[in-house]
């Protein structure tokens, strides 16, 4: 069985991101493209993750995601307090 080279995967907003890039540029291109929205980032990061074949790019884009969920939930803890 033949796999599909195809692209599908569009995101809306193109921040590049490129797996090759340390964890801390990718991460400050993905929030400079998001305008600092944790919540944001980490979903388009899991988006990518769930839907890419190739394993590099998806351990790094689940590690972005965890990180900005839990740079969101951070952020969140201190305006309840």
């Amino acid at each position: 069985m033949v796999r599909s080279s195809r692209k599908w995967f569009r995101p809306k907003i193109h921040s590049g991101w490129k797996k090759s890039y340390p964890a801390g540029k990718r991460r400050r291109l993905e929030l400079k493209a998001r305008h600092g929205d944790y919540l944001s980032a980490a979903r388009a990061k899991q988006a990518l993750a769930n839907v890419t074949r190739d394993k590099e790019t998806r351990k790094k884009a689940k590690a972005d995601a965890d990180y900005f969920y839990n740079m969101y939930r951070k952020a969140k803890r201190r305006t309840t307090r």
